[in-house]
């Protein structure tokens, strides 16, 4: 690890003191098949930046992009916590802060659960990650995305949220220590706002919600269902503004509150 990067306290004990104060974060996403460059960041020099709680790494199939040159790039760019979302035990670096340790829950493709798990389990040891054990739920958003292809899983069905409650009570049973419920990158439409409560109502640990999110509205939507870290990437690509947009909007909404 670069001797100049202190790892930040233990993120999920951050996000669960955040949870305990009613504290909802934005979390942003970046590919690193999209950020090779610094210009591919130059969004994360907007002051508006300030507004973002985690910056999540990682792709479903990063082809092109490498791990180590991107969340360099990112650390020169802000002291957020780097967190690891990795779609295969190859997307890892000594850079970040935390590692989601993603087990695909709401599918039944073995590797998927726990195969992969063990292949990259020395490597996380042998990099000093900070392993966060997540049950991740893979939700219908109204298209098949590369999430549902590479993990080999079928979605829960949309209209379905007593099917995403149990499935996160029986992570939460298993000791994973967050939900993620998603509907993949460029999905048309998020995670329901039903299914979001439903899952709230199932499990105590924080909830991370993304897909489908493109406006600061379901952003707040998601916030308001019980999301405790709402996700954007791909609206971040498509506009760089968004997070101005974003900033705006919330501060209306607190306004207003």
């Amino acid at each position: 690890m670069d001797a100049l990067h202190t790892p930040s306290p233990r993120w999920i004990s951050a996000l669960e003191a955040d949870r305990a104060a009613g504290r909802k974060g934005l979390a942003v996403l970046v590919d690193p098949d999209h950020a090779r460059t610094p210009a591919d960041l130059a969004w994360m020099a907007d002051p508006a930046f300030a507004a973002v709680h985690t910056v999540l790494l990682g792709g479903s199939l990063v082809t092109e992009g490498s791990m180590d040159l991107t969340a360099a790039l990112i650390r020169e760019r802000t002291d957020r916590p780097i967190v690891l979302f990795p779609g295969a035990p190859s997307q890892l670096t000594a850079e970040a802060d935390a590692l989601l340790f993603l087990s695909v829950i709401s599918g039944r493709n073995p590797e998927a659960l726990i195969g992969k798990h063990v292949e990259a389990a020395p490597r996380v040891r042998e990099l000093g990650l900070d392993p966060v054990g997540c049950g991740y739920l893979l939700v219908d958003g109204g298209r098949t995305t590369t999430a549902h292809f590479m993990s080999g899983s079928l979605p829960i069905p949309a209209d379905k949220p007593n099917i995403a409650a149990t499935t996160a009570l029986a992570g939460h049973c298993l000791g994973m220590q967050c939900m993620y419920l998603d509907t993949g990158s460029g999905a048309p439409n998020g995670v329901p706002a039903d299914m979001i409560a439903a899952v709230r109502r199932a499990v105590p640990c924080p909830i991370i919600v993304g897909g489908g999110l493109r406006t600061p509205d379901a952003v707040m939507d998601a916030w308001a269902a019980g999301a405790d870290l709402a996700v954007v990437g791909s609206a971040i690509e498509r506009d760089p503004q968004f997070l101005q947009s974003f900033a705006a909007a919330s501060a209306s909404a607190s306004t207003s509150a």
